[in-house]
């Protein structure tokens, strides 16, 4: 994220310190889940879903964030333990080897990091659709919702 903010600063033609440009990663900890997350994670693992993550960050940043939730996440994978970055596939890989043949489905915001590459792999996902965005060809997911509580009550649904 440093890198990221001096390549941004860079390109605008302004100067950055160092230790100006940590301005993204030291305040990621800071940030709040949106308000329907929370009440919907507690809602998943009180159905009996597991939880996990797949992260575009590093683990000290991850774990810093993770104190805004009530919940554990049984499997985390983050970029600095597959070495790469989604859409690349080494997240989708990761937890696929952790979960072994258990059934599983990915859900996530973004389209091109998420959707697409779990499509790709034949992972089903759900499309947690915040923006109310336009999909493209490249990918069906199995849900589009609006949040987590929308995921939370299809997959209630479901059962």
């Amino acid at each position: 994220l440093a890198r990221t903010a001096r390549r941004v600063a860079a390109r605008l033609g302004w100067e950055i310190s160092d230790e100006r440009a940590r301005f993204l990663p030291d305040s990621l900890p800071d940030w709040c889940p949106f308000p329907d997350t929370n009440p919907a994670l507690v809602d998943l693992v009180g159905a009996g879903y597991r939880l996990g993550i797949l992260s575009n960050t590093d683990d000290d940043l991850l774990e810093k964030t993770r104190r805004h939730f009530p919940v554990d996440f049984e499997i985390i994978v983050t970029a600095q333990q597959v070495r790469s970055y989604k859409p690349a596939h080494g997240h989708f890989l990761e937890a696929r080897r952790r979960i072994g043949s258990d059934r599983w489905l990915h859900a996530a915001q973004s389209w091109f990091h998420d959707v697409v590459p779990a499509h790709e792999l034949g992972i089903p996902v759900a499309w947690v659709n915040r923006k109310s965005e336009l999909r493209s060809e490249e990918a069906e997911p199995e849900a589009d919702v609006a949040n987590l509580t929308g995921l939370a009550d299809w997959l209630e649904w479901l059962d």
